[in-house]
């Protein structure tokens, strides 16, 4: 399987990963830790296991791009930059992590003194390059942006509470979890940091009706704008992929750190311009629908050696194993409970998920896993193990308010709101049609003995995101011609199912 490409730049900036990475890889790849030495629990009516210890599995830094606001239009693309490349700082801090095991058992400052240290310092070399890029473009800065430079090293099983201790706790001491060899007992014997047992649930065991997401409410229902209108862009037939992320880091190689499924568009990338999207071929159906859609690739963990085995955002971050295609891929544009829906504006950008949930805390996180058959059963934090025959789901709602300005945010997320629980707009915001993605996979059943998962399937991730569910995440870009955004909004506002 290969990946459609295009001639990139690659600024300086980005070019900070690779030697570092380099460094990491060797004698048959990235060995990556989890660092769990599990125990055997029942909890929430289903088993689960745990972790024993409290070793540091991995790195938690505040996200600085989640706390900008006032950011000149002029200085976004600077500012996008910076956050990229301590995106970048991130994976490699975390792939040090990963790789001195031995050290940190000899040193129980060592985390603290070789990697969270110095990475604070460089945090708060770019949070300041970063202030003086806004104030120069006529903005604001928060001030207090350098409270977020300190990172802290954090246990696998320890919930984000939002504070941060500028990494003294975990002092990066080993426990039970690695053997003698120094690497992790536990890391389905393929070296990479998730996912485990505990991140899987059997579908049987999940509460109908009982998903915990705040976010990601279906907009429509039996009053308002009832109508629906499908758009068929295929399953990525045409083996479009890439690491980068057009909307949070336009210009950057690699931004995503993980390898995105694409449909729709055929030419995004991180260098992709409006102009280069309107003239983009489509894989849509409809020929007017030029918009693109994209979701980070899921992954069986199998030995496959893909395409991006030894390529960063592929298997030199720890997202390995063969890619998985959808074997169905439905896109549906609904309608408001509380009225009419009006036009999204071109090339309006959505972000919906984190992709740094693990860390972040899931005041973003809009997940939803299940299996065909037990739709009613969603959970956000745990990947299904289905029965035989029955497919896995991936669901996502999008956001569907918007704030009647903007095509897109300093942070990429508050030109757009969610429904409110009787299904209106926040004030200030008008309903837009509400793109759902339901995504349906053909995975074998993974196997969870012993507190082990053979065979996992993963979503990519971000390295220190360790695989988890909750980091699932979808992207969007308007890229639909005046006329089908026109008959959208008409078909869904006259109550009529349309394609």
């Amino acid at each position: 399987m290969g990946r459609n490409t295009r001639k990139r730049r690659t600024p300086l900036a980005t070019k900070i990963v690779a030697g570092a990475a380099a460094l990491a890889v060797g004698g048959g790849g990235l060995v990556w830790a989890n660092f769990y030495a599990s125990a055997h629990e029942d909890h929430g009516g289903h088993n689960r296991t745990r972790s024993a210890g409290a070793q540091v599995a991995t790195i938690d830094c505040p996200d600085v791009g989640q706390k900008i606001r006032d950011v000149p239009d002029r200085a976004r693309g600077e500012v996008d930059g910076e956050l990229a490349t301590m995106d970048s700082q991130i994976t490699n801090a975390y792939q040090r992590l990963a790789t001195t095991r031995r050290a940190q058992a000899g040193d129980s400052q060592f985390v603290q003194n070789s990697i969270l240290g110095p990475l604070k310092d460089r945090r708060k070399a770019i949070i300041d390059r970063i202030q003086l890029e806004i104030n120069r473009a006529g903005g604001k800065a928060d001030d207090n942006l350098d409270e977020l430079a300190g990172c802290q090293g954090r246990p696998a099983d320890q919930q984000n509470g939002g504070g941060q201790d500028d990494g003294q706790n975990g002092d990066g001491q080993n426990g039970d979890g690695q053997n003698g060899d120094g690497q992790n007992q536990d890391d389905n014997g393929n070296g990479v940091a998730g996912p485990v047992a505990d991140d899987f649930v059997d579908i049987n065991d999940v509460q109908p009706n009982s998903r915990n997401s705040r976010n990601g409410l279906a907009a429509n229902g039996d009053g308002g704008s009832t109508g629906t209108f499908a758009t068929d862009c295929g399953v990525n037939e045409n083996n479009l992929f890439n690491s980068d992320n057009l909307i949070a880091a336009p210009g950057v190689d690699n931004g995503a750190h993980h390898t995105h499924d694409y449909v729709g568009n055929q030419d995004n990338d991180a260098f992709s311009s409006d102009e280069d999207l309107a003239n983009a071929d489509t894989s849509c159906q409809n020929q007017g629908d030029k918009s693109t859609y994209y979701w980070p690739v899921l992954r069986l963990q199998d030995g496959t050696q893909e395409f991006d085995a030894n390529d960063q955002g592929g298997g030199a971050e720890g997202n390995i194993g063969k890619i998985l295609k959808p074997a169905q891929a439905e896109l549906k544009f609904v309608g408001s409970q509380q009225g009419d829906v009006v036009a999204m504006p071109k090339f309006l950008r959505i972000i919906t998920g984190d992709a740094k949930s693990f860390t972040n805390g899931d005041a973003n996180a809009n997940t939803s896993w299940s299996c065909s058959g037990f739709e009613d059963r969603q959970v956000t934090d745990k990947y299904p193990l289905c029965p035989e025959g029955s497919q896995v789901l991936r669901t996502t709602n999008f956001q569907s308010c918007w704030d009647g300005q903007n095509i897109d945010s300093a942070n990429h997320r508050d030109h757009m709101a969610f429904v409110q629980e009787d299904g209106s707009c926040p004030e200030g915001f008008q309903a837009i049609p509400q793109l759902q993605v339901r995504l349906a996979y053909d995975i074998p059943t993974p196997t969870v003995e012993n507190g082990q998962v053979q065979n996992p399937y993963a979503v990519d991730s971000f390295p220190e995101q360790l695989h988890k569910p909750i980091t699932d995440h979808n992207d969007f870009i308007n890229v639909m011609d005046e006329d089908l955004m026109n008959e959208v909004v008409d078909c869904i506002n006259r109550g009529e199912d349309c394609q």
